[in-house]
């Protein structure tokens, strides 16, 4: 997975996914309904971080693989989305 631009990019939408899950799922109920902000401060820093290796991993290979705006896009709006990169890592994985 890690042996082209493509399998990078795949690796880390899904590690940019799940973090996100995790900072909608349990960091901020445990915010806001046991009243420990920390988790939100952490999973947040950490969903961060991975949210700006994904743009460079996007960058790189929109650059590689020659992509197209639209699917940069569609790339870029599924990573906003809960559960978006996994459905764009299943047809990614088919192009692969």
């Amino acid at each position: 997975m890690m042996n082209s631009a493509l399998g990078r990019f795949r690796l880390i939408g899904l590690i940019e996914g799940i973090s996100y899950l995790v900072l909608l799922g349990i960091a901020m109920p445990l915010k806001y309904f046991w009243d420990y902000p920390a988790a939100v401060k952490i999973a947040g820093s950490l969903h961060g971080l991975f949210f700006v290796l994904y743009i460079l991993a996007l960058a790189h290979v929109t650059m590689t693989n020659k992509w197209s705006f639209m699917k940069v896009i569609g790339a870029f709006i599924a990573s906003l989305l809960p559960f978006g990169n996994f459905v764009l890592d299943a047809r990614l994985k088919k192009e692969q």
